[in-house]
């Protein structure tokens, strides 16, 4: 099946609410659609996924994606999973502090690190990708973290990182490097905010989602294991949503 990429808003109801939600490092708009569509349009909510952009623009190419979506004046939901959560929250601050009100919720799932990435487990695990991309090549690498994990966690992997093409190891390095928001960016979102934490993954320590909660004025936190994101990734949707109702968020 083709899918087709696109940044693009114009498709979007005139005056619909929106969420824009963002990949994780290394993923892609498709795993995002999959995860946070249904939930967010069972609340009168748009939904835009943009697709990474290659290499190591990746950063930058979410952030054009968050200042276009905030030109359409309605009502903006942002979020997005690891690099995109905070990506996002540190974009929502930024517009926070110098007191604009476009945005009225965010939807935080598996953040990764506060402030600079150090040895953060996601960032070492994606520096190690990208060595072993440039190394190994991209089939070889797939292979063998296919061979590491779960069935339905390596399928993702492949297709996303396949879809990167030869900015993969760029793109994995550039999320390794970029800093997540910190104490004072999140105490700065004062709208309420849907966290996700996983139980047990390793790679996204639930710590750290616990840790934002204690900043975050307005937010609550859903928690799940690793394996009902690998039987539906909407229930990653559904814990955010539900996570963002409980703080306080609401319909479009």
């Amino acid at each position: 099946m083709n899918v087709m990429r696109s940044s693009h808003l114009g498709v979007f109801g005139t005056g619909t609410p929106l969420a824009v939600l963002l990949p994780g490092s290394g993923s892609d708009e498709v795993f995002v659609r999959a995860a946070f569509t249904d939930p967010l349009r069972t609340l009168g909510y748009d939904v835009h996924a943009p697709a990474p952009g290659s290499g190591a623009g990746v950063v930058q190419s979410y952030l054009d994606a968050l200042d276009e979506a905030a030109k359409r004046g309605v009502p903006l939901v942002v979020g997005g999973v690891s690099l995109g959560a905070q990506v996002a929250a540190r974009w929502a601050a930024a517009r926070s502090s110098r007191g604009d009100r476009t945005v009225v919720g965010l939807l935080l799932a598996l953040p990764a690190w506060t402030g600079p990435p150090s040895d953060a487990p996601a960032a070492l695990a994606a520096s190690l990708t990208a060595s072993a991309v440039r190394r190994d090549g991209l089939a070889a690498t797939v292979a063998a973290t296919r061979a590491q994990t779960p069935d339905w966690l390596g399928a993702e992997l492949a297709r996303a990182w396949s879809g990167h093409g030869s900015g993969l190891a760029d793109s994995l390095d550039a999320a390794a490097a970029s800093p997540g928001p910190d104490a004072a960016d999140l105490t700065a979102l004062r709208v309420p905010v849907g966290l996700v934490g996983m139980t047990d993954d390793p790679i996204h320590p639930l710590s750290v989602a616990e840790d934002w909660l204690t900043h975050l004025p307005r937010a609550a936190l859903v928690t799940m294991p690793l394996r009902e994101l690998g039987a539906d990734p909407a229930n990653l949707g559904r814990a955010a949503t539900t996570a963002w109702l409980r703080a306080g968020g609401g319909a479009g």
